[in-house]
């Protein structure tokens, strides 16, 4: 009617009924953004994002949110919906969104958005911002967390990863669904809304991986980035439906920001990583041949790095690390390997195949073994004894093939890389054998003796036993099978030569201590080899 009087020319704009009428409507907006700003207020529990997303998919049908399926109906419709499995508060809450609805479009169409606009802005975007701070995200500066020690900032991150899921599955999908509910009849309104309530907070959430990206990198750190990198992707779905508006593309562009961030630090923390074990130097022998502390950290960290694959896939694909073309072929074999494919809600838009991702994360971890087997092969130099080198190597390689087996690395690099290792450390221990007991083994005559000769030989032999027992009393089999392996090895170089040399000569030994040490005591003697 207003418009149609002030359509029809200048002179009826002042006319007493047009001025009543104005007077009236604005009486009656004010009145209806003040009962908006009541239902909003009194109904903050019952209109929390939670509960929001909980009721949307409770009443989905689609495995997807819906954010246009919403039809309107009346508070009482609203209540009744559900019959009578619709509690009390979930009666309220519908009728409260009803109402908020009605009164939008009302004044939406009256030309007064901007003052319900501007009254929803405000309370929704408190509730937003403390949903967040309640999940325990805080709004730091990049120079803040750059100041941050590990063990501090670690925390923040742990409490960001245990965040990020309630934030985008339900504190920004549920305000969106209020959003869309409460402005349906309006397009441009809801999208400019939910940018100024939701958007901004979710840029400063999403971009918190990449100021822990751009903190000091150290090798411990990046299990955390691959932590973020994951969650990144896992959510991406959600980032990318909850956030489609134009107006929140600053929101999908920070997810893909922190991606590639992400993954352009864990790449050079992985190449760090490689680094470390390369440069490292120390000259002190592990005491008694045993697996290097090295061994065991470097072990730990590539089995821990395995858990990952599909997301080192991904990296690799946009921040591939520089093997050495040196590096032996059959040392990468990984033919037997499985397929290790990137995520499927991955947004990157490589253009890597599914072949070349069967094989770059077991050839970088491969690699990485290598290295830490030329290094450790470069530390036998610190033992003087050649058969304690020996068993120095064998115990580390069979820690490494053992390390391969218990966990995920098996499957990246295959049975057969395992097994070749296996044989490897099998000839170490076979070579450490050889050097440490062979001479002992040619103290017992091979052929026919005199009885003078038998007991001088016998007395070597006893010498040689008791010195090669004393030399290697520190000396270490860390793994029980194959310390048992061993000694059944060193037994059968031994035992049974001088089994048939003592039954030969024993009886006419004159030297009763001589003649006492049987095959038996043989036996018990080298059974207590590497007990410690």
């Amino acid at each position: 009617m207003l418009a149609f009087v002030a359509a029809s020319g200048p002179a009826r704009l002042s006319h007493p009924c047009l001025v009543r009428a104005q007077t009236l409507m604005q009486a009656a907006m004010r009145r209806l953004a003040k009962e908006f700003y009541q239902i909003l207020a009194a109904n903050r529990d019952l209109l929390d994002p939670e509960s929001v997303s909980v009721r949307s998919a409770c009443s989905s049908v689609s495995e997807e949110p819906d954010y246009d399926s919403w039809e309107y109906r009346s508070p009482e419709e609203e209540a009744l919906a559900g019959g009578e499995s619709i509690s009390e508060v979930e009666s309220a809450a519908a009728i409260a969104m009803a109402n908020l609805r009605a009164i939008a479009d009302t004044m939406v169409s009256a030309g007064y958005s901007k003052e319900c606009v501007t009254t929803y802005q405000t309370l929704r975007k408190c509730i937003v911002d403390e949903g967040l701070c309640r999940l325990g995200f805080e709004r730091i500066s990049l120079a803040h967390v750059l100041k941050l020690d590990w063990s501090m900032l670690e925390l923040k991150v742990r409490s960001w990863l245990g965040a990020s899921r309630v934030a985008l599955r339900t504190l920004f999908h549920g305000e969106r669904v209020l959003l869309d509910h409460v402005f349906a009849g309006s397009n441009t309104v809801r999208e400019a809304l939910f940018a100024d309530i939701a958007g901004d907070a979710a840029v400063h959430f999403l971009s918190f991986p990449v100021s822990v990206a751009k903190s000091k990198r150290s090798p411990e750190k990046l299990f955390r980035l691959l932590d973020l990198y994951d969650t990144i992707v896992e959510l991406w779905p959600e980032i990318e439906l909850g956030f489609s508006f134009e107006s929140t593309a600053v929101v999908r562009a920070q997810a893909l920001a922190s991606l590639s961030k992400l993954a352009e630090t864990a790449s050079a923390t992985l190449a760090d990583f490689e680094s470390a074990i390369l440069r490292e130097s120390s000259r002190l022998a592990v005491p008694g041949g045993g697996v290097h502390p090295m061994t065991r950290y470097t072990m730990n960290y590539i089995s821990l790095l395995a858990d990952y694959g599909s997301s080192l896939a991904e990296i690799f694909a946009d921040c591939p690390l520089q093997t050495p073309s040196h590096i032996p072929d059959f040392f990468l074999d990984t033919s037997q390997a499985p397929a290790v494919h990137p995520p499927a809600s991955c947004p990157s838009s490589s253009g890597t195949t599914t072949s070349s991702y069967d094989s770059v994360v077991a050839e970088q971890l491969a690699w990485l073994v290598f290295a830490l087997l030329c290094k450790l092969d470069g530390k036998t130099e610190t033992y003087q004894d050649v058969g304690l080198s020996y068993l120095f190597l064998a115990n580390n390689l069979q820690y490494i093939e053992s390390k391969v087996r218990s966990c995920q690395l098996l499957e990246l690099l295959g049975e057969e890389w395992a097994a070749r290792h296996a044989a490897k450390a099998r000839q170490h221990s076979a070579r450490y054998e050889r050097v440490a007991w062979g001479g002992v083994a040619a103290e017992i005559p091979k052929g026919e003796v005199s009885a003078g000769e038998a007991g001088e030989r016998m007395r070597a032999f006893i010498a040689a036993l008791e010195a090669a027992c004393a030399t290697q009393a520190g000396w270490v089999v860390a793994d029980p099978g194959m310390r048992e392996e061993v000694r059944e090895a060193v037994r059968g170089m031994v035992v049974p030569a001088f089994r048939g040399f003592y039954a030969r000569w024993h009886a006419a030994l004159e030297d009763v201590a001589v003649a006492s040490y049987s095959p038996d005591v043989v036996r018990e003697r080298l059974g207590k080899l590497f007990s410690g």
